[in-house]
């Protein structure tokens, strides 16, 4: 399904650069996506959020530092001991909202923290591969969402009913049922193109664990955090 989503974006000429496969796909329509997010109440309610740091998801974190939201964005890859970047909208650096949302401004005007340090979040914004009408999703295949979902609820910043939305392009949307699940995936309440919003109905989210029988060996070496919370 993510190479189906990835060829089809690629094919109608969504995708943006640096490409779509192999990542979460930059995509045309996503500032609009972003803007239409904007318009609904969960994000009016949200003063605080934890956002992905992939590209289509930029002009999302641009609108709520705009919006005066402490944003919340993991290090790529978790590669860091301090595996989140805390951009605080009245003190970024002298940078625009614009600048410092991005992946290297958030270097400079934003500084890492350590989970224990971060406050509970009101939103979750997710980037997706592929999603569907009900609510399910796939990522790139890396694991990383659920590992920066499942280190967010095991610290408390998360709660069973924080909403969790997504902004897509409409070729990355699916039919409800056509996306496999298994049990601790994450479940979204909102889907968001630039052309509609989707209310999913989802059943009630279980607190979301760190699967460590299902990790391997260098994905541990490769995350700082895992190593240190290994069991025993």
């Amino acid at each position: 399904m993510r190479e189906t989503v990835w060829e089809t974006l690629c094919e109608h000429g969504h995708a943006r650069f640096p490409g779509a496969r192999g990542r979460i796909p930059n995509v045309t329509g996503a500032e609009a996506a972003a803007e239409r997010l904007r318009g609904t109440e969960v994000w009016r309610r949200a003063r605080t959020i934890k956002c992905n740091p992939d590209s289509p998801q930029w002009p999302v974190r641009q609108r709520a530092l705009e919006d005066g939201k402490t944003v919340y964005m993991a290090v790529p890859r978790l590669a860091d001991e301090n595996p989140f970047f805390l951009l605080d909208p009245d003190d970024l650096g002298g940078r625009s909202p614009r600048q410092a949302s991005s992946i290297k401004g958030a270097t400079a005007a934003g500084r890492t923290v350590a989970v224990a340090d971060l406050e509970p979040v009101d939103l979750v914004v997710t980037g997706c591969v592929a999603v569907g009408e009900d609510g399910s999703r796939l990522g790139k295949g890396g694991g990383f969402s659920d590992l920066e979902f499942a280190l967010a609820s095991e610290a408390g910043l998360v709660a069973e009913d924080t909403p969790v939305v997504t902004t897509v392009h409409e070729d990355q949307v699916r039919p409800a049922g056509e996306i496999p699940v298994v049990d601790h995936d994450v479940r979204l309440d909102l889907v968001v193109t630039a052309d509609r919003v989707i209310t999913c109905t989802r059943a009630p989210r279980h607190p979301a664990r760190i699967a460590w029988d299902e990790l391997t060996e260098e994905k541990i070496a490769a995350i700082p955090l895992l190593r240190r919370l290994r069991p025993g």
